[in-house]
């Protein structure tokens, strides 16, 4: 491998990382709903074999004095995980797909890890990004915006408040 390679090397792999992790935050904050709605519409579906859970359980919150001292435990947080395999038409091959989310909904975990499956297999991935997780970033985006104008709206002008009082 030659310099050049190297140097690419680390770009794509951080890549990849950064677009598994966006698909996987819009599926962990994807209402169950949706995410059961994309599933049921979904054809030809794969075979579905569960490989653990969907179980919850607790994992210890840790955080730091100042954000860079000591570490400390916060507390815990009670988390659910699934992980299951893919495998059939319209699959290329056997996949994988796992998910770890806040909360006690065990459906939303394995249904996580369906998609999650899904966008492992190349020649699946554009259509589930498409059909899939564009819509659930378009919606989470507009339930964010509605949430910042909520907050907006709460907004006190203190500089406003005093010079009326004088």
């Amino acid at each position: 491998m030659n310099q050049t390679q190297q140097a690419e090397a680390p770009a794509e792999g951080s890549d990849a990382i950064q677009r598994r992790q966006r698909w996987m935050h819009a599926l962990a904050l994807a209402e169950t709903g949706a995410l059961a709605s994309a599933w049921a519409n979904w054809t030809p579906q794969p075979e579905v074999e569960a490989i653990r859970g969907p179980e919850a359980g607790l994992v210890m919150v840790r955080s730091r004095i100042d954000a860079g001292g000591n570490k400390f435990n916060l507390g815990e947080a009670t988390v659910v995980r699934a992980t299951v395999r893919l495998h059939g038409a319209p699959l290329a091959a056997d996949v994988l797909g796992t998910s770890y989310l806040l909360g006690t909904d065990l459906e939303h975990a394995r249904l996580a890890a369906i998609f999650d499956g899904l966008l492992a297999d190349e020649t699946l991935r554009e259509r589930v990004l498409a059909e899939v997780i564009a819509p659930l970033e378009l919606e989470q985006a507009e339930r964010d915006a509605a949430r910042r104008a909520d907050a907006r709206a709460t907004l006190v002008d203190f500089f406003t408040v005093s010079r009326e009082h004088e």
